[in-house]
């Protein structure tokens, strides 16, 4: 049986896996440290942070019984400029020992490897259920065979690969491309994906209202969440930014 961290309907999870994927490009203007991550998670009540295995050994124990944690089996730096492929560095049994509630792992659909990735993540799913462990996939897109990969097209097709293969939760990017509305495109995910658990990316960094409206346009979908990273922690006062992200996600007067 999976934790009782999936009986909740709504999300709000602090990504805080970036240092691996994108190198030091997103920490230049500001020390944002472990510490200063995990303790806006602590203090915010989030509903969990998403962490690397090497992150998570070193920091996260002190936080353990503030935030739940989320840990990221795999990843890729960006020094690569082939076929995308990320397989497991961590284990299903480090996230246990770790006191995660889940795990989450990078699927690029359209990649050579993808099969390799889906047997992969097929294997983690499994063994994850059975130690207790929810499942976030992340689906992004991407290979020589993605023209766009925030199409409105491949994102759809995003998240019903992240139902055929059993996630308990996906993660998927939202269109770069100006559409008629953006509510009638996540009310379409939500169809094309029924039973499963579907949150929002928060990608780079937006204007504050803009984000807010994109949050906006999840929730009154019927998504279950965001998992954002930069739109939080790279603000002024990213307390004050998940305050508001809060009360659209869980109204005011609901507790995470």
């Amino acid at each position: 049986m999976i934790n009782n961290f999936f009986l909740q309907e709504k999300f709000l999870i602090l990504a805080y896996d970036h240092g691996l994927e994108h190198g030091p490009s997103d920490f230049l203007k500001k020390e944002f440290s472990p510490d200063f991550i995990l303790e806006i998670a602590s203090k915010e009540r989030v509903s969990a942070v998403v962490l690397t295995p090497g992150v998570a050994e070193k920091f996260y124990p002190k936080f353990q019984a503030e935030v739940p944690l989320i840990l990221k089996l795999n990843g890729k730096t960006n020094f690569f400029k082939g076929e995308p492929v990320s397989l497991a560095f961590a284990s299903v049994d480090l996230a246990k020992k770790l006191n995660a509630v889940a795990v989450g792992y990078t699927l690029y659909p359209g990649s050579r490897y993808e099969s390799l990735m889906f047997k992969e993540f097929g294997r983690i799913k499994e063994e994850a259920h059975q130690k207790g462990l929810g499942v976030i996939a992340w689906i992004y897109p991407k290979g020589k065979s993605i023209e766009n990969e925030v199409d409105p097209e491949i994102i759809k097709y995003a998240s019903r690969i992240g139902l055929e293969l059993g996630a308990d939760l996906i993660k998927i990017k939202y269109p770069s491309e100006n559409i008629f509305s953006l509510k009638a495109f996540f009310e379409e995910i939500r169809k094309i994906s029924p039973k499963v658990k579907i949150a929002l990316a928060g990608g780079k960094k937006l204007e504050e209202e803009e984000f807010l409206e994109l949050v906006k346009s999840a929730m009154e979908s019927n998504l279950n969440g965001i998992v954002a990273g930069r739109n939080i922690w790279q603000r002024d006062n990213p307390y004050l930014m998940i305050e508001k992200i809060k009360k659209i996600i869980f109204k005011e007067n609901e507790i995470i």
